[in-house]
């Protein structure tokens, strides 16, 4: 039985066809966008796996780091702590080496008419020809 159309079915008909492949385009259009979103998070399942290690890596360096920098911390104090004693053992020794350096004034001053003594004693044994007067 054939179906009569009349020009009104077939005004009709022009724009519904086109919007219906315009829907069925759209449909093809989002299946594939579909497809392809899928694809995308099938592939970045390894590269977030991977992302959690390093995560996880860089955690456990941050812990060492904290480590390191407390001891770092408790170093640099005890370098202090020296450097405090060491500067007042220093003041003890500038001290100490003052006195001697007083104590070898002291002692030049009072060899001097020793010298003297000894220098007059030799050049009267050198002229009695007692040792060599060179």
């Amino acid at each position: 039985m054939a179906i009569m159309s009349t020009p009104e079915d077939r005004a009709r008909s022009g724009p519904e066809r086109q919007r219906l492949r315009k829907l069925a385009q759209a449909a093809l259009n989002a299946d594939q966008t579909v497809n392809q979103v899928e694809d995308i998070i099938g592939e970045m399942g390894p590269v977030l796996a991977g992302l959690a290690k390093t995560t996880s890596d860089l955690d456990g360096t941050l812990e060492n780091l904290e480590v390191t920098l407390e001891t770092f911390s408790t170093t640099l104090v005890r370098v202090d702590e020296t450097v405090t004693r060491m500067a007042s053992v220093v003041a003890r020794l500038e001290a100490v080496v003052s006195r001697v350096e007083s104590i070898v004034v002291i002692a030049e001053t009072a060899l001097r008419p020793i010298g003297a003594i000894e220098s007059v004693g030799r050049a009267v044994a050198g002229r009695l020809g007692i040792i060599d007067a060179d």
